[in-house]
Parts: structure tokens; C-alpha cells; sequence
């Protein structure tokens, strides 16, 4: 991936040259700072301001969906979103934790307890920092597409089946983490849906669309969640919150620890750590581009990379998530006005505040409101309108796309990317005398 936009446009004036793109770590915040002025801060800051408002209830569905506790999202995005900023290659990218993790944490937590996740996330971490200073961030680009669409898809129906149980409010109890058994588990408890929490959900999906397209400007994910929550105890009705589930928010951030880590711990978690690390490096750099594209700027792709590397580092010793670039957090930060990644970092102070003064309220957040935001984000993730086209296109590539999109959903995320990445090479190889096509940017 090219550290310039492809119609050759500098970032804001900055140097055009190769060695400054190509190091391995120069962050976009020294180079910005350089023409920071009192009306740029002020851009920054409402457009921290507007994210955080997005990010708040999307960190803790997250943090849900992937079996952990729902302030551990709002830990991520603080402490990661933080260092994302300061220390990225891209001017306007925002960072946290985001849905392309839910399946591979969920996996490692019920595998190996959320310590592991920690060890794994620290692990991750390392080997994005060693990526970024070996200069690999280019080589990314090489994954090819229909991999990662496969992938995605496969992650979309994923979160979507795990979000049924809270969406239709069905006391299924603990869930297999299989699909197929999964989806058997909840048919069986399909007699004790909640007709209360299926309408919140609806509602709150259909007001999210609403505030979309009527009032875009508006943090629309978070007044919709907000609203239908506040109906729940207005109305007298019996659904599930976030304090009801797992109790009391946290209000002030855990001390940095550092989790307990051995060789075989180590051996144990180290493909999960490569899926981690694999998962981060994508993301981040496909939410750069996506800045990119939109805000005609050019990204420092090694620097990324190192940068996300620290961030999981930073996580994994705060009890966060793994995180990476978030595609619809970065476009909102755009939208709203950010020219800097000043603007990254008030998101996360701005998410701080959050956490110290509204815990009480976020945890009368209803689970199912939380549920159509995780069922919304992983139709955004599938990018139906796409799927003509992509079923359109190449049989070697539509081939590749089922195949990883299958192995993720039936299998797990290892075999489907290790089996996806290598065949596609294979099929590279084949015709290595046509031009490797560029990622198309997602509309997410």
C-alpha cells in the first residue's frame, strides 16, 4: 500500500520525500504540529468530541460481543486510541477496538481466560512493532482482496449470530462457540424471546438509520441507543442493561500491570497472537486509506504499523482490548472536521471524561440497543452492496473468497486466513504477468 494517495496529492504541504515515507517510524503528529494554530485546535476538539460520542456505546457492545466486560472497550479506547494518534502515520486516524476482533478475543477468552487475551494482545503488539521497524508495512498490500473480504464476511455473520440471544432478548444460557451447534443452542431457546427487548432493538435500529440519513451530523448511534435505553425503565420493562448483567461501570482506569507470561504460555498463544497482529496491520492500514481517499492525505504505512504495535503493548498492561484503526470512527473524525491527530487524542481524553463521570448512566445502557448497534456494524462489515459485484468478478477469485469466507464461519480465523493467503498466492503466482489490482476502498 502506498504511503501517498494514488493521484500523487501531499499531505497538507508535507514532504513528498521517499526517505521520510519510507522510515520506519516518524509520526504524523510531529509533522503537523509544525502549523498548529488556535482554529485547527478547535476543529480538532469537536471532532474529538463527536467521535467519542460514537465510539462510547460501540466500545462496550464490542467489549460485550467478545465475552469480556464492557468497560474493557472503553479502557481500549482510551488508552490504544491514545497512542494511535500521538504516535500513528496517519493524520486523522482513530483507533480502538473494533468488530474485525470480536471472534478471535471471544475464541482466546473462552480458550484461555481473559489473562491470556492480555498475553496474547501483549504478544501481538511485539510482533507489530518488529513489522513496522523491519519496514513491512507495504507488504500487506500483497494479502490479497478477496481474502480479506472473505474474512470480513465471514466475521460479519459471525457478530450477527452471537447478537440473536440479546437482540431478541432468548434465555439461551452459555451459547457453544461453534456456529452450527450455536445456531441449534438458540433454536431450542427460541420460546423464550422477549417481545420488550426485540422492539428496543428495532427501534434503535431504525433510529440509528433514521439520524443517518436525516441528520448526519448528529451522533445519531448514541441518541438512539440513549433513547430507547431511557425507555426501559420508563416504561416498567423487563430487559436486560448493562448494570443488571455485569454490575456497577468502572470509573477511573485500572493500573498498568504487566500479565503473567511464560515460554509455554508463549507456544500456547502465539498463532492467536499472529491472527491479533495479522488482523491489526489490515485494518489499520485499510482505515488509513479509507483517510486517505476521503481527506486527500498520505499515510506513513511502517509508521502505522509501529504505532499499532505500541497500542496493543499499551492495552494488554491497562486490561484493554486488542485495537487497531477503526474504519467508521476514522470517516466520522473526518466528517466532523478534523485536521490533526490532535483530534484522535481528545477522542480519548473526551472517552476518559466519559468514563469518570457518566459510569452510573452507561450502565442503564440496554443490552438489546447495544445489540442492533453490533448487528448494524456487522452488516456495515458485509458490504451487501458489493456482493454482485464481487460474485461478478474473476472464478479463481470468487472461489478464494468463499473459501476463506467459509473456513472463518465453520472453522476459525487461523485455518481461514493461513488457508485463504496461501492459495491466493498460489493463484498470484499464476498470473504474475497481470498488474496486482489496489484494494478498493470499503464504504464501512
Amino acid at each position: 500500500m502506498s504511503d501517498q494517495t494514488r493521484g500523487g496529492q501531499s499531505d497538507g504541504g508535507e514532504t513528498s520525500d521517499r526517505s521520510v515515507r519510507d522510515r520506519a517510524f516518524h509520526p504524523k503528529l510531529i509533522t503537523t504540529l509544525n502549523e498548529y494554530n488556535l482554529p485547527t485546535f478547535g476543529a480538532d476538539l469537536m471532532a474529538g468530541l463527536t467521535v467519542a460520542m460514537v465510539a462510547l456505546p460501540l466500545a462496550m457492545a464490542i467489549a460485550i460481543a467478545s465475552g469480556a466486560q464492557p468497560g474493557a472497550g472503553i479502557v481500549t479506547s482510551i488508552v490504544a486510541g491514545l497512542v494511535i494518534s500521538a504516535f500513528g502515520g496517519s493524520r486523522i486516524q482513530i483507533g480502538g477496538p473494533t468488530g474485525a476482533f470480536i471472534v478471535v478475543v471471544y475464541d482466546v477468552i473462552a480458550r484461555h481466560g481473559y489473562d491470556g487475551l492480555l498475553v496474547a494482545t501483549l504478544m501481538a503488539g511485539v510482533i507489530l512493532i518488529i513489522a513496522g521497524f523491519l519496514k513491512a508495512g507495504r507488504l500487506i498490500r500483497h494479502v490479497p482482496e478477496p481474502v480479506i473480504n472473505g474474512f470480513t464476511i465471514g466475521i460479519a455473520v459471525i457478530i450477527a449470530t452471537s447478537q440473536i440471544a440479546d437482540f431478541f432478548g432468548v434465555r439461551a444460557g452459555s451459547l457453544p462457540a461453534d456456529f452450527i451447534p450455536k445456531l441449534a443452542a438458540l433454536w431450542e431457546a427460541h420460546g423464550t424471546w422477549s417481545g420488550a427487548s426485540t422492539v428496543i432493538a428495532l427501534v434503535t435500529l431504525l433510529l440509528i438509520v433514521a439520524f443517518r440519513k436525516a441528520a448526519p451530523k448528529l451522533p445519531g448511534l448514541l441518541l438512539a441507543v440513549a433513547l430507547t435505553s431511557a425507555a426501559v425503565p420508563l416504561f416498567g420493562l423487563e430487559v436486560d442493561t448493562i448494570a443488571s448483567r455485569f454490575g456497577a461501570m468502572g470509573s477511573s482506569l485500572p493500573m498498568p500491570s504487566l500479565p503473567s507470561v511464560d515460554l509455554e504460555t508463549i507456544k500456547t498463544l502465539l498463532p492467536s497472537s499472529i491472527i491479533i497482529a495479522f488482523l491489526a496491520g489490515i485494518e489499520s492500514l485499510l482505515s488509513a486509506l479509507v483517510a486517505d481517499r476521503m481527506a486527500g492525505t498520505a499515510h506513513r504505512s511502517n509508521t502505522e504499523i509501529t504505532a499499532q504495535g505500541l497500542a496493543n503493548c499499551v492495552s494488554a498492561l491497562f486490561g484493554g482490548l486488542p485495537a487497531t484503526g477503526a474504519i467508521a470512527r476514522t470517516a466520522t473524525n473526518i466528517r466532523a472536521g478534523a485536521k490533526t491527530p490532535v483530534s484522535g487524542i481528545a477522542h480519548s481524553l473526551f472517552m476518559l471524561a466519559f468514563m469518570m463521570l457518566a459510569a452510573p448512566l452507561a450502565g442503564m445502557l440496554a443490552l438489546p440497543a447495544l445489540s442492533a448497534v453490533l448487528v448494524l456494524t456487522a452488516w456495515n462489515m458485509a458490504e451487501p452492496q458489493h456482493l454482485r459485484d464481487r460474485l461478478r468478478g474473476d472464478r479463481a477469485d470468487i472461489f478464494l473468497l468463499l473459501m476463506t469466507l467459509l473456513l472463518t464461519v465453520l472453522a476459525d480465523l487461523t485455518i481461514a486466513i493461513g488457508a485463504g493467503v496461501t492459495v491466493g498466492l498460489m493463484l498470484r503466482l499464476r498470473r504474475r504477468k497481470t498488474p496486482e489490482p489496489d484494494w478498493k476502498v470499503p464504504d464501512r
